[in-house]
């Protein structure tokens, strides 16, 4: 999708495309130092996309707007791009125009929010979780141990346990198989 998405928006004549997996976009935003950031949010790197505008920070700021492609079904990866600080917000099933509309809104420092998104930010409003407790979870849910989730989370095994047990409790589930599960039909991870 990532080569896909960078041939299109390179065939606009006033727009300038690189693309990057997850793996290099931190290193990549430090040097290339883009006006708008474009990120799939639901893709599994997305976990870390508080660290894609931190290495483009300038003195006053972000020097690096990001621009959300998400779904309304899952307000999860919505509310961790908000938390983010994104700029933008268009749906993965908007057109290549709405999508360039939304670049240009994006990197002339305006907000631009797919009016089909507007759902998915409600629910995510009454989500119970933190986006740390979001994190957690969405690394349990693809199968990670406890042991795995401290160590890519930079955690002690002591307070993913404790993140566990909150997000169990607050989603009111039996056990972490029974939060994954409700989680997942409610659209968080």
């Amino acid at each position: 999708m990532r080569s896909a998405l960078t041939a299109l928006l390179g065939r606009e004549s006033d727009l300038e495309v690189s693309g990057s997996s997850w793996r290099a976009a931190a290193g990549q935003a430090r040097s290339v130092r883009p006006h708008v950031c474009v990120v799939d949010v639901e893709c599994p790197g997305a976990v870390m996309l508080g660290t894609l505008i931190g290495p483009a920070r300038g003195a006053t700021g972000p020097s690096c707007a990001l621009l959300a492609l998400a779904t309304a079904a899952r307000p999860g990866p919505l509310r961790r791009a908000f938390d983010a600080g994104a700029l933008g917000y268009v749906s993965k099933d908007a057109g290549p125009r709405r999508l360039v509309e939304a670049i240009r809104q994006v990197a002339a420092g305006e907000r631009f929010v797919d009016e089909s998104l507007a759902f998915g930010f409600l629910q995510a409003a009454e989500m119970p979780l933190t986006p740390r407790e979001l994190s957690v979870l969405r690394l349990a849910a693809e199968g990670s141990t406890i042991a795995e989730i401290a160590r890519k989370l930079h955690l002690s095994l002591g307070t993913v346990r404790n993140y566990m047990s909150a997000i169990t409790r607050k989603t009111g589930a039996r056990n972490r198989v029974d939060a994954i599960r409700k989680s997942q039909h409610a659209g968080w991870v």
